[in-house]
């Protein structure tokens, strides 16, 4: 017959079991939430990759003097699809400030602020970067809460040996944060040339 005694450590192995078990599904549901996050910021850098050709080829026939700017960009591009979450979040912030430059380079050349498809990309632009926005934010809040787990008790006595990771923070500085102003405010001008100095992106 199984012993008093015995049946008391089976249970506290049994007890133990479980509650290493509770700590493991808690470690795995908040990983998952990151990585979930991090796909919606990832579809929105693709989506935004996909949508600077369209804005180059439109653009360059109009901006003939910005070559600099142009080149700049597609350079920014591919970056924002490669390498680490702190390499995109560098790259998208470089980009953030490239078009930003870019938009308000466009205020002066009236041809271009009235083209159609013109518009219709600096929406699409806008609506991306703001999405993006959004979905850093739960991103962050995820991985916060993700790595607080990880690094207090309880759940540091199983990541470590389980190979749970500190995740990384898609960062911007306040200033790439801002989304893409859009002004689309028509100029009866039919000069493509530029007219006047550029003015800085509007902020909030």
């Amino acid at each position: 017959m199984v012993s008093g005694l015995e049946l008391g450590v089976i249970a506290v192995i049994v007890l133990i079991l479980l509650i290493l078990g509770a700590i493991w599904n808690g470690l795995v549901g908040k990983r998952n939430r990151v990585q979930d996050a991090w796909a919606q910021i990832d579809v929105q850098l693709k989506r935004r990759y996909d949508l600077i050709p369209n804005l180059i080829e439109t653009v360059k026939g109009y901006m003939k003097y910005e070559k600099g700017t142009l080149t700049q960009i597609t350079a920014l591009r591919s970056s924002i699809v490669t390498g680490s979450v702190q390499d995109k979040a560098a790259a998208n912030n470089m980009l953030s400030g490239a078009l930003k430059s870019l938009f308000a380079v466009a205020e002066n050349y009236p041809n271009l602020k009235a083209d159609e498809s013109y518009q219709n990309l600096q929406n699409e632009l806008e609506n991306t970067e703001n999405k993006i926005s959004f979905v850093r934010t739960s991103y962050n809040d995820y991985v916060l809460d993700y790595n607080n787990a990880i690094q207090q008790l309880p759940g540091v006595l199983v990541a470590g040996a389980f190979g749970f990771k500190r995740q990384d923070f898609f960062q911007a500085p306040p200033e790439a944060a801002e989304p893409v102003k859009v002004d689309l405010t028509s100029d009866d001008s039919d000069d493509a040339k530029p007219q006047g100095k550029a003015s800085k992106a509007p902020k909030k």
